[in-house]
């Protein structure tokens, strides 16, 4: 394994370098679509059809193909970062760099955002089809105001799940710290539903994979909340109360920070409402969300790197 937090460090920075030149590597080869896969091909196994009344059963089947799932992940990343560490420090860095970087996506995530704008400004049929890419709720009624609310949302949660989460394990536990964190995500993406979808109930099924992403995402989704507020240079009042309005424990808080940032209202119709005061986001307000999330990376960056400096002193 590599003990040196410099390497570590080095690798995190190239990492976030690759992604913004080349950013993402093929499908074939992306370790993140080969977990969706897997996920894929268990869930069918694990969640039962509708109507089944059953939640023993499916939620002991969920978590046991969670934990193996998890397992092999991380045992790979382990497995990565202990043959990495037997190279000279140089190699080792743009390795590591390279087996880190499928588990960040800032390039994608940035890219998808500005596309949802440049189509709405064309029409917002384009705008829904475009978004429809970027979340997994109906958009075909969706209208202008709502299609750059999802959009700024989405911005806001998936920079912690797609960036500042993974580099906050990859801090606290290296490279298998990172896919384990990735892997709890995407099972989450894919299993963590109330209720019925893709023919399959998942409401027991999924809700290991449900409450492990909760917990793996409890403090980096604080950390980005906070990061976003250094990044606008202000600490609006009341982001706790709106972080509660959200079912998830998590997601509230880098979306409502950016909802008060911006001073706009971040609504999903039935489900919660965050700075409900705030006015309609105009094509700007995208604009500054993305400014202030690109500040946000390289925070998250430097106090990572403060992280693996201070533990390998430890």
């Amino acid at each position: 394994m590599i003990d040196s937090p410099v390497v570590l460090a080095a690798a995190l920075w190239l990492a976030l370098a690759v992604d913004r030149w080349l950013g993402e590597p093929p499908v074939r080869l992306h370790p993140v679509v080969g977990m969706g896969r897997w996920l894929g091909w268990a869930g069918r196994h694990v969640a039962p059809l509708p109507g089944d009344a059953r939640r023993a059963e499916p939620f002991v089947r969920g978590a046991l193909a969670w934990l193996v799932g998890a397992f092999v992940a991380t045992a790979l990343g382990w497995t990565l970062q202990w043959a990495v560490g037997a190279l000279p420090a140089l190699l080792a860095t743009v390795v590591l760099a390279l087996c880190l970087k499928p588990l960040l996506a800032w390039r994608m995530l940035r890219d998808e955002v500005a596309a949802v704008e440049a189509a709405l400004g064309r029409s917002l049929p384009e705008g829904r089809e475009r978004l429809a890419r970027l979340v997994s709720r109906d958009v075909q009624r969706l209208d202008a105001g709502e299609v750059r609310e999802s959009a700024i949302e989405s911005l806001a949660e998936n920079l912690n799940d797609s960036v500042v989460a993974p580099l906050f394990w990859f801090a606290i536990a290296g490279l298998p710290g990172a896919v384990l964190y990735r892997f709890a995500n995407t099972a989450d993406a894919m299993w963590g539903y109330r209720g019925d979808r893709g023919g399959r109930d998942w409401t027991w099924a999924g809700k290991w994979a449900a409450r492990a992403d909760d917990a793996l995402s409890w403090l980096p989704a604080r950390l980005t909340a906070l990061l976003l507020m250094l990044a606008a240079g202000r600490w609006p009042a009341g982001l706790r109360r709106e972080a509660a309005r959200t079912p998830s424990p998590n997601g509230g808080w880098p979306m409502g920070a950016m909802a008060l940032l911006l001073g706009v209202h971040l609504r999903k119709p039935g489900v919660y409402a965050l700075h409900a005061d705030g006015r309609e986001p105009q094509a700007q307000d995208t604009q500054r969300a993305l400014v202030l999330a690109g500040r946000a990376v390289p925070m998250a960056a430097a106090l990572a790197t403060l992280a693996l400096v201070w533990l390998g002193q430890a």
